[in-house]
């Protein structure tokens, strides 16, 4: 098995940021701690599962 770093490209340089007092998903792996603030469109029309799905599916094509 092949180790391969992904890397998340934006189209966007400067992508828009959550508001401080967003939720925040927090997550220690060894001595790191990632820090997740979620947020969601307003203008969305897709279900977050119809977005799984996609993703889903996206990465399967990738493979």
């Amino acid at each position: 098995m092949s180790e391969e770093t992904r890397t998340m490209q934006t189209a966007d340089p400067a992508p828009a940021r959550a508001p401080e007092d967003a939720p925040a998903l927090v997550k220690k792996i060894g001595r790191t701690t990632y820090m997740v603030r979620v947020h969601f469109s307003k203008t969305s029309t897709e279900t977050m599962s119809d977005k799984i799905k996609r993703m889903l599916k996206n990465e399967i094509q990738q493979m």
